[in-house]
């Protein structure tokens, strides 16, 4: 950490003001390793997952990736969603600002339930992936039929 003097002299306040540095250019540039997750709460790409009785969906956006930039896996009740978002044209320019983020990405998504691996369809359409996950016919409800007895 380089040391710099911020004038009153006092080794507490230069401490603060370092950290405050320090924070702001966490928060003011997301391309830093790990401030996406910093500002929202939360990995990228943001999911929403919901199901009806057959099927659980899930839906992400991925703008700027080209579907042959994305891999999906399914393992049990795991959604894998690997990608990389290309830095088009960055070499050439000059950034006033720069809040999307570029490079290799990862996100892991727990499903409600299990689902059928080799059932599942994706389809990526204006930047958004939509995945159709069928359950795994474990997973789905069954009706149980109650018999009456008589005595």
């Amino acid at each position: 950490m380089a040391y710099r003097s911020s004038g009153n002299g006092f080794p507490i306040q230069q401490l603060r003001d370092e950290m405050d540095r320090i924070v702001t250019n966490v928060f003011s540039n997301p391309t830093v390793a790990g401030a996406t997750r910093l500002i929202t709460g939360r990995g990228f790409p943001a999911f929403n997952v919901w199901e009806d009785a057959e099927s659980v969906f899930a839906e992400t956006e991925v703008p700027g990736v080209k579907a042959e930039d994305l891999d999906v896996t399914v393992v049990g009740n795991e959604l894998t969603v690997k990608g990389n978002r290309s830095e088009d044209g960055a070499e050439k320019s000059v950034y006033h600002r720069r809040e999307r983020g570029t490079g290799s990405f990862t996100r892991v998504v727990s499903l409600p339930s299990e689902v059928n691996p080799d059932a599942v369809k994706a389809s990526l359409t204006d930047g958004v992936l939509l995945l159709t996950l069928p359950k795994a016919d474990t997973a789905k409800p069954r009706k149980i039929k109650v018999n009456t007895e008589t005595k």
